[in-house]
């Protein structure tokens, strides 16, 4: 029996076939081959077209079997990761009204400040875990101000993962999950946050219905079972947002488990049984996958928004080294500290952890004479592990103290110097895992479907690939340097 996994990034769609029984993948297959544009109209935004995600979707399906030998008609059940926060709004045909409002737009920032001082810091933070801020409910917000003639059209807004679920099914659910990363639900009373809604003027006819993680989410309709050579009924039983889908991929599913990723942005996602938040909402507290009313298990995210973009930018910039591998090599020819260069790496809109502040990416004590290309790929793989370090400090301030990280060996730990970096910056043991985001959809549906008794079992197989332990106190120093530039930008 098969399981299949679509997991919907900002950079391109990833798509396995999990092998039930063994729960291993046996097929993957990622479209585009490029990463996939961000429309940004104006500086701080940041837009992707949702029927463009659906387009990706279908030719990675295919892709999947046009490269692999493994029958489709085998696949019982379907799971959907996708990137968070992201706003789509849809007529009753089921059209997109307009590009989708993506997770590091900055444009609605000062109307989640407005709403945060008008309902009051403390309902928001003890009922919605979270300020406001930029999330989806103030995106939808700012449609409603700047763009009436569309959001009179409105009949649904979702999130990504929604309209992947409902191009393939035809229906539109969403979840607990999904509506407390938007902002949208009230942890205290279970269900959608009526201040937010009262506040906003939003129609609740607008919210889907309301389903489980691991639940029914539609079955395949005929003609996209069809294009897709896919049989028809096969039930989508799991949908969730990127890093919640990351940590259960990792098996993070516990009170005091964490897991770390790195990719377009980078996060520390960890697991709490306690309605906590951050006072300042600089870290953002949302349900998990697992989470109920009865069993609380909440996902404590610190995201960085600019970090493998920073290491994105700088391939494309310093085009010399064609490839990844290339620059980790030469980064590692330079000694820690990068001969005095730093880089603050957060070029990719507002940052939550600071604030929502707006600072930029920005190089410092650049020596004509002594850096190369080289020493930019270090300070930029150091600047981003110190960033880590210091969204874990607060995290620390608020109760979250983990003794070993969970991480996938895919994007930035894929590098040795950024994965010793990161673990000797915030002196944390890091496990390594062959971990994908599209085979933990996969195997999600699998536990939805219930293929799988529990969670538990379907990791049973799991074992780390390596565990990297802190070996150099000497990166402290380089990180309190680094820690004094950007208060700098803080004051």
């Amino acid at each position: 029996m098969l399981l299949l996994g679509i997991d919907i990034g900002t950079s391109s769609i990833k798509v396995s076939v999990v092998d039930a029984e063994s729960q291993q993948c046996i097929a993957s297959a990622q479209y585009p081959e490029t990463e996939s544009a961000i429309i940004a109209k104006q500086p701080g935004w940041a837009e992707q077209s949702p029927d463009m995600w659906w387009e990706h979707v279908q030719k990675a399906i295919m892709l999947l079997q046009k490269n692999n030998d493994f029958n489709s008609f085998d696949i019982s059940a379907i799971g959907i990761a996708y990137q968070m926060h992201g706003l789509v709004l849809v007529n009753k045909e089921q059209q997109c009204l307009r590009d989708s409002i993506i997770w590091c737009d900055s444009r609605a920032v000062e109307i989640g400040n407005k709403a945060f001082d008008a309902i009051g810091h403390e309902v928001c933070l003890s009922h919605l875990l979270n300020s406001p801020g930029n999330f989806t409910a103030s995106k939808l917000a700012w449609v409603k101000a700047n763009e009436p003639e569309i959001y009179a059209q409105i009949d649904k807004i979702m999130l990504p993962g929604d309209f992947i679920a409902m191009k393939l099914t035809g229906e539109i659910t969403t979840s607990a999950s999904a509506l407390s990363e938007g902002v949208f639900y009230d942890f205290l009373c279970n269900r959608l946050s009526q201040e937010v809604i009262e506040y906003f003027g939003f129609n609740k006819e607008l919210f889907p219905t309301i389903n489980p993680v691991f639940a029914g989410h539609g079955q395949l309709q005929p003609l996209v079972a069809a294009k897709l050579n896919l049989r028809s009924g096969i039930p989508i039983t799991y949908k969730a947002g990127d890093q919640p889908n990351n940590a259960l991929s990792l098996n993070v599913l516990n009170p005091g488990e964490v897991a770390a990723t790195a990719g377009t942005s980078g996060v520390i996602y960890g697991v709490s049984d306690v309605l906590a938040y951050d006072k300042e909402s600089r870290v953002n507290t949302f349900a998990h996958v697992n989470h109920t009313a009865a069993q609380q298990r909440l996902g404590v995210l610190l995201c960085i928004n600019g970090a493998g973009s920073l290491n994105r930018w700088t391939k494309t910039i310093f085009g010399a080294s064609t490839t990844y591998q290339q620059m980790n090599a030469e980064a590692q020819q330079i000694k820690l500290g990068s001969n005095g260069l730093r880089i603050l790496p957060f070029g990719n809109g507002a940052e939550r952890m600071l604030n929502n502040k707006v600072i930029g990416a920005q190089f410092y004590n650049i020596d004509l004479n002594v850096h190369t290309q080289a020493h930019v790929f270090r300070a930029v793989q150091e600047g981003i592990a110190f960033a880590f370090r210091y969204g874990l400090d607060i995290m620390r301030g608020n109760g979250m103290n983990p003794t070993v990280i969970r991480a996938g060996q895919a994007n930035l730990f894929l590098s040795e110097l950024f994965t010793e970096s990161f673990v000797n910056a915030t002196g944390v043991p890091v496990e390594l895992y062959k971990n994908d985001g599209s085979v933990g959809a996969a195997l999600g549906a699998g536990i939805g479907s219930g293929l799988y008794k529990s969670a538990k079992e379907a990791f049973s197989n799991m074992k780390p690939l390596q565990l990297i332990e802190p070996s150099h106190q000497q990166y402290e120093p380089v990180y309190q340097d680094w820690k004094s530039i950007l208060k700098t930008q803080l004051t």
